[in-house]
């Protein structure tokens, strides 16, 4: 009674509704053993399934806590520091408002997100990340909760509240998407709905047809009826998919990989083709300017101010590049009166009363500009592997076009990881990697050459991104695209399955991919995949696992040599054998 009790209220639901469980199949096979005298088996079963059900309430629970137990990494307290006289006080990170100074000693944990104001030093962020090497910090760089400061102190400005911080995000969405169910998860479910009714019609089968129709004993046929009803137990076949996705889920986002549901994992197994966006996915995302032509009368400074002033007033790595070398070169310059970003090409801005376009060769062909030195300096450029862009005014325009103020070339270096990361892809099997980029072909070629990739497509338009990305799926069913999440947000959209680099802190990129990768690392793409793929292999051996022991005992049903025992056991170590066979995932794995 006291085994069976707690299930007979959900037993007697599943009947009314006619959606046979788990619980009612239990309940009548102990029902059915205490009516045949068999009161030592009827408890054992009755035993046995309460532990079976606990463990797998364990193992999810156990997998949910690895992700949950990232909250722990940031302290409960923070130093802030006074703003008047510079004291410290202990504060619960919770009562730490947006803007505080909070001090930070070697060897201590971050507790909250903000960016640094005084002081350098080196941050492990493997907890955030997933980056196995410390990163060094200096004054402007951000630092997220839960990481861990190496050889420096240092004070950084609070910039974001504990429950909207960078640990807590990923907690929360990962909890969000343990529950989201895969497809695969669905079918199972499926196929239990099927399969529990069937089994039921099987064990009335092998209870009644040999007493009415073969004259056979009802005490027996009754009690190798009831052992079917135990194997018919689909315990261990429900357990077998949610136990490994939450187990893989967690042990993703502790690698700094953030997947934002079980379908996105499964779709990552199938990944046929990707398509790679240059600027911050296959380089550094940190271009420097390298070489600044002046041309019709300007000067380098002077070239240098007004494309800082319109570029100021954009966000695009480029841009910020123009801005860092003004700065750098203490050149002074007034942000731009009006802008107007013209897309995938360029901007125009108005700097004391007189209209200027900066942008790509396609502007400047659009403004009527053909030919000329300017046309063959930039495509020089461009062929020794620089980005040029090229300022004009119309303050000279003539029937020549516009009057080309100068030329700026910009460099971004290929990330270290990125050829590797490409070789691996290749390895695994991937049919298709091409290179997307808006860039100039030159460029684009040189590093398409340098990453080891083959196929690229240079000067894209967002929609033409979006054309490539279809393309792709047409062809290959499943394409994954990897970008910074921002500016391929179409492209992300388009793809089977969107992958945002380097997203810590960055809401815009977790919120429009699929799959976030917290760091700036491309070789969690090939782990990525590689992850996916094992999560699907465990999986299948789990529901393999299930099946195959189930119908072992059956035909020692027909065979006149099952029992209660044996049949509860089958089903309790069928059900240990795929928990800990999906909780192997909560040790990740390695890329292939």
């Amino acid at each position: 009674l006291a085994g069976v009790g707690p299930y007979i209220r959900k037993a007697l639901f599943s009947a009314r509704a006619l959606r046979p469980d788990m619980n009612l199949l239990m309940v009548i096979a102990v029902t059915g053993a205490v009516l045949l005298g068999n009161l030592l088996e009827a408890a054992m079963v009755a035993f046995l399934f309460s532990v079976a059900l606990f463990l797998e309430t364990w193992s999810v629970g156990r997998a949910r806590r690895a992700i949950t137990a990232l909250m722990d990494l940031a302290p409960p307290t923070a130093r802030c520091v006074c703003p008047h006289d510079g004291a410290l006080t202990e504060k619960p990170v919770g009562g730490v408002a947006v803007g505080a100074v909070v001090s930070v000693l070697p060897g201590e944990r971050i507790p909250l997100d903000g960016c640094i104001t005084q002081g350098s030093t080196s941050v492990n962020q493997a907890p955030i990340t997933g980056e196995s090497l410390p990163v060094a910090k200096g004054v402007g760089d951000g630092v997220f909760a839960g990481s861990i400061n190496n050889e420096g102190a240092f004070e950084f400005e609070v910039s974001k509240a504990a429950e909207d911080s960078s640990v807590a995000r990923i907690v929360r969405l990962v909890e969000e998407a343990q529950a989201s169910r895969a497809p695969i998860e669905r079918w199972v479910d499926q196929f239990a709905r099927y399969y529990t009714p069937a089994m039921i019609a099987v064990a009335m089968a092998v209870a009644l047809f040999p007493p009415l129709a073969l004259g056979s004993a009802w005490d027996g046929a009754l009690y190798q009826g009831l052992v079917v009803l135990l194997i018919a137990c689909p315990c261990a076949l429900v357990i077998s998919t949610p136990v490994s996705i939450v187990a893989a889920l967690s042990s993703a986002a502790r690698a700094g990989v953030l997947i934002k549901g079980g379908a996105y994992l499964e779709a990552a197994a199938g990944i046929r083709a990707i398509a790679l966006d240059k600027t911050g996915t296959l380089t550094e995302g940190a271009p420097q300017v390298r070489e600044i032509v002046p041309l019709n009368g300007h000067s380098e400074q002077e070239l240098l101010a007004i494309a800082a002033a319109i570029e100021s007033r954009s966000q695009h790595p480029l841009a910020q590049a123009i801005v860092r070398r003004a700065l750098e070169e203490n050149i002074p310059f007034t942000p731009a009166q009006s802008y107007t970003a013209l897309e995938g090409k360029g901007a125009e801005a108005t700097l004391d009363g007189h209209r200027f376009w900066l942008g790509s060769h396609r502007l400047l062909r659009e403004l009527g500009h053909t030919g000329g030195a300017a046309d063959a300096q930039a495509r020089a450029l461009e062929e020794s592997g620089n980005s040029v862009v090229m300022l004009a005014s119309e303050s000279a325009c003539g029937e020549g076009g516009a009057h080309v103020c100068g030329l700026i070339s910009i460099a971004d270096a290929v990330r270290e990881s990125t050829r590797d990361a490409v070789a691996a892809l290749r390895h695994m099997g991937i049919a298709r990697i091409c290179m997307l980029t808006g860039d100039n072909a030159g460029t684009a070629k040189g590093v398409a050459a340098a990453s080891g990739i083959e196929e690229y497509r240079a000067e894209l338009l967002p929609e033409d991104k979006v054309a490539a990305v279809e393309e792709l799926v047409a062809r290959h069913g499943q394409v994954a695209m990897v970008g910074d999440g921002i500016n391929d947000a179409p492209a992300l959209a388009t793809a089977t399955l969107g992958i945002a680099m380097g997203a810590a802190g960055s809401d815009a990129a977790i919120e429009t991919a699929d799959i976030a990768l917290m760091s700036g690392d491309l070789g969690k793409v090939p782990w990525l995949i590689h992850h996916a793929r094992r999560t699907k292999t465990i999986i299948k051996q789990n529901i393999a696992l299930a099946l195959g022991l189930k119908l072992a005992v059956l035909a020692l049903v027909f065979g006149g040599i099952a029992t209660l025992w044996l049949a509860i056991l089958a089903d309790m170590g069928a059900s240990l054998l795929v928990i800990f066979n999906g909780l192997r995932l909560l040790r990740g794995g390695r890329a292939a």
